[in-house]
């Protein structure tokens, strides 16, 4: 009776420990910071997807927004959030455990700029990056495409995120370059308090662009955990059906093959990245 006991004791420590799987995310920037929706939907998916094999979860966001350059030191320090979402680079990838699996399938590579209307004579006459140089873009504090806009040559500001869209509107930058699924949802719940902000109708900036969910660099059970969720679901389609039904009408807004199309070099790029599996990548049509 009492071997009985012990082993129904293992049995339900073993449990126990498995159910006890928290999973720390990101949280919004504001109340009207609706850009990561899809992000958690996938990071959920993955985790229920391997819920037989790797046991039950839960999940919340942190307790309070950080930029991403905090997250990414609290991550490598073991703190909260324990998954995070973000660009890559070589210096990141040695610091933090990637999973290298694009999320939103590299679409972050395709950027369509906020603007205002007085600025678009200047705009209309960037056919090069030399004039692209000419103007200046607005970035948020840490974000990772500093860098990538800085090597290529362009004049950045940075702020605070929903700073960036009153710099817009009062003309104190030339252009937010926005991701295309996040730029017309930003554009939309801000026009009427930001009455001078517009939506670029011409420019697309092209770079590679690799979006990734990252762990601490010693955490391999819950990389393995969400690798292994995430091929099943490219594998089985809900990833590119999470893709869609979040970007498919802003990718048709976005109208890019009317675009003049202006290509940045990425030199944070990681030699690892899996540029050659197409069934990863967003590739307009």
């Amino acid at each position: 009776m009492a071997r009985i006991l012990v082993v129904l004791w293992i049995v339900t420590s073993v449990a126990c420990v498995r159910a006890e799987l928290s999973v720390v995310y990101p949280a919004s920037e504001s109340a009207l910071d609706r850009r990561f929706d899809d992000l958690t939907l996938i990071l959920r998916t993955a985790l229920e997807k391997t819920r037989p094999d790797f046991g039950d979860f839960e999940m919340r966001s942190a307790s309070a927004p950080m930029t991403s350059m905090r997250y990414s030191q609290e991550l490598m320090a073991g703190r909260t959030p324990n998954v995070i979402w973000t660009s890559t680079s070589v210096e990141r990838e040695t610091l933090l455990r990637p999973i290298r699996i694009p999320l939103r399938k590299g679409l972050l590579s395709y950027r369509v700029a906020l603007t205002r209307a007085e600025s678009q004579p200047e705009i209309d006459k960037v056919k090069t990056v030399e004039d692209l140089a000419t103007l200046t873009l607005a970035q948020g504090i840490g974000w990772g495409d500093i860098l990538v806009f800085e090597a290529n040559g362009l004049t950045v500001s940075t702020s605070e995120y929903e700073s960036l869209f009153r710099m817009i509107d009062a003309g104190r930058v030339d252009l937010f370059p926005r991701g295309i699924g996040e730029v017309f949802e930003e554009w939309t719940v801000r026009r009427e308090v930001l009455p001078n902000l517009t939506i670029e109708p011409n420019l697309l900036l092209f770079y590679p662009w690799p979006y990734y969910f990252f762990v601490q660099k010693d955490n391999v059970a819950l990389a393995e955990r969400l690798e292994t969720g995430l091929l099943r679901m490219v594998e089985d389609g809900s990833f590119d059906a999470i893709f869609w039904h979040y970007h498919g009408e802003a990718i048709e807004r976005a109208r890019l093959p009317e675009r003049r199309v202006i290509e940045l070099t990425n030199p944070l790029l990681p030699p690892e990245t899996p540029l050659d599996d197409a069934r990863l990548w967003y590739q307009p049509s």
